[in-house]
């Protein structure tokens, strides 16, 4: 589902961000991508929908052609869920709009279809009582569930993620996190910056480690927790599942 061939990225002329990065996402597989802060995760998945521009490489997503100065990116990321740290709803629009907007412009849907699509949505994710507020009267945990309902109000082939619970508290952790899981169960292709790493046990079925822009390891999950192949990944593990 996604393709991700020998891609670098430079600020610049002199900061390389990403170092001849290479991994994939097949269909309805989970990929967990961590690593220390500054280590490119983020920048990874933003190129994956073309948020960031990079200078070499393909990153292909259902057979389609991210850097191809042909595609059609707004078309494109229609078609690619994406949920950030920061929720990005629009402050000034109830939930229900901020669920709808999207699929009226973007796909053409009816506003009937629409609401009817959104209230679904809302109530799959427990937020159906809330539809009529706006995002400031909503809890952090609340509003990045919003989020995810939104991205998958555009029937998304897949899902980028981009560290979703690290703006949150502690408690507002886990009520995002169970509706991730229970997307992954029902088999949605999920590429997820974290570092939740409990999250990255239960349900990745791979995780790719990074490290000054460059893919470290990329095992299955049982052996990247089990016997990680680099000092590097078992250094950051023994510092974050210590405590």
């Amino acid at each position: 589902m996604i393709e991700i061939s020998n891609v670098s990225k430079w600020y610049g002329t002199s900061f390389q961000v990403l170092k001849d990065c290479t991994t994939s996402v097949a269909k309805g597989e989970v990929v967990v991508v961590c690593g220390p802060s500054g280590s490119g995760k983020s920048t990874l998945i933003k190129c994956v929908n073309a948020l960031e521009p990079f200078q070499q490489g393909d990153i292909t997503i259902d057979g389609i052609k991210v850097n191809d100065p042909k595609t059609d990116l707004p078309k494109l990321r229609s078609r690619v869920g994406m949920v950030f740290q920061h929720f990005e709803l629009f402050p000034h629009l109830k939930i229900i709009d901020n669920l709808c907007l999207a699929q009226q412009k973007v796909l053409g849907r009816k506003h009937d279809e629409a609401v009817t699509r959104g209230m679904a949505l809302l109530d799959r994710v427990g937020l159906k009582a809330h539809a009529e507020k706006f995002p400031a009267q909503l809890s952090g945990g609340q509003q990045q569930r919003v989020a995810i309902a939104r991205a998958l109000a555009m029937n998304p082939i897949a899902m980028l993620f981009d560290e979703p619970t690290s703006a949150l508290d502690p408690e507002m952790i886990s009520e995002v996190l169970d509706v991730m899981v229970q997307l992954a169960r029902e088999g949605m292709t999920m590429m997820v910056v974290t570092h939740e790493m409990g999250f990255a046990r239960k349900v990745a079925q791979r995780v790719v480690f990074m490290d000054r822009g460059e893919i470290v390891e990329d095992a299955s999950t049982e052996d990247f927790f089990g016997k990680p192949r680099s000092d590097r990944a078992q250094n950051f593990l023994s510092k974050i599942l210590s405590h």
